[in-house]
């Protein structure tokens, strides 16, 4: 799986339109902290038992219209659901892989803020709010 960070990430999507960005995070993530412009939104897990979708591979392989050589990108709140979802969709085939290091809001900061050290907002990627 490669990584990019989220300025890469937006250079690729604009350089390759066959490419697919995939939101990981839950509905409630994507709908009211925001979401990067054009993502579509496939949880890896959400509540209430937070269990990780068994259906989630199969969503994203629909994305793509099963061409698993589709590049697929995946951002979450910092990289780290994203990066467990990348791994199952290797396992399952998809040969090209990303995951968006950062993701939406960036690391904590001393404060255990997020949002002020990076992220796709952070960097002033375009982005909407539901």
């Amino acid at each position: 799986m490669r990584s990019l960070d989220p300025r890469a990430a937006w250079m690729l999507l604009q350089q390759n339109p066959e490419a697919v960005l995939v939101d990981c995070r839950t509905e409630i993530e994507f709908m009211y902290v925001g979401h990067p412009l054009g993502a579509e939104h496939v949880a890896w897990q959400d509540g209430p038992d937070w269990e990780v979708d068994p259906e989630f591979v199969d969503k994203v392989k629909q994305l793509v219209r099963n061409d698993l050589n589709r590049p697929v990108l995946l951002v979450c709140r910092s990289g780290h659901r994203s990066a467990c979802a990348g791994d199952a969709l290797e396992m399952a085939g998809f040969s090209s892989v990303i995951n968006i290091v950062e993701g939406f809001e960036g690391p904590l900061d001393e404060n255990y803020h997020r949002g002020k050290l990076g992220g796709w907002r952070f960097f002033g990627l375009p982005w909407q709010q539901s």
